[in-house]
């Protein structure tokens, strides 16, 4: 019996988003079916159109909501309804691999419901591939994590003052 389990991408590096979305490509090549989840991500990112053409159904957040820290309490409420709403959503779909992209972070900052995440994690259905990225997972993610890891960055293009590129970091 195929038992689905939990992937969890997480730490300061590059590539936790990366990773998944190979993992996201690897199903769908092989007859699989895929939904993702962007938390505090706008839906601009390069990858999310050639995923929706090979059959992925996506849902993140909205263009022009801005980083965390510059939201208004209004506008924080407004992106975790959105969040809770998609996430909702992607639970009711009927796929191999959920992809929660920042849920992490998202956890954290209680910008999704916690009780929803751990839902999607501890109550998948059989066979469901679950996989988290983000920087600092909550203890019970990693507790629940079948693969567990961390991306840790040694050099960054980012410390010589190269900005984020389109095609590479989005």
């Amino acid at each position: 019996m195929n038992k689905g389990l939990v992937h969890l991408y997480w730490g300061e590096g590059k590539g936790k988003t990366t990773a998944a979305f190979g993992l996201a490509l690897r199903m769908l090549g092989s007859g699989g079916t895929v939904t993702v989840v962007q938390f505090l991500k706008d839906g601009q990112s390069s990858e999310l159109e050639p995923l929706r053409k090979l059959g992925a159904t996506v849902y993140s957040g909205q263009a022009g909501t801005g980083f965390f820290s510059q939201m208004s309490p209004e506008e924080r409420q407004q992106v975790r309804a959105r969040h809770d709403d998609l996430l909702r959503r992607a639970l009711e779909t009927d796929c191999d691999l959920l992809v929660l992209d920042e849920a992490c972070a998202a956890c954290r900052l209680g910008m999704v419901d916690e009780e929803l995440l751990r839902q999607a994690m501890l109550g998948r259905p059989a066979g469901r591939e679950v996989v988290l990225t983000g920087r600092d997972p909550a203890d019970w993610m990693q507790q629940a994590a079948d693969y567990s890891t961390e991306m840790r960055c040694h050099k960054h293009p980012y410390q010589k003052g190269i900005t984020a590129r389109k095609g590479v970091e989005y």
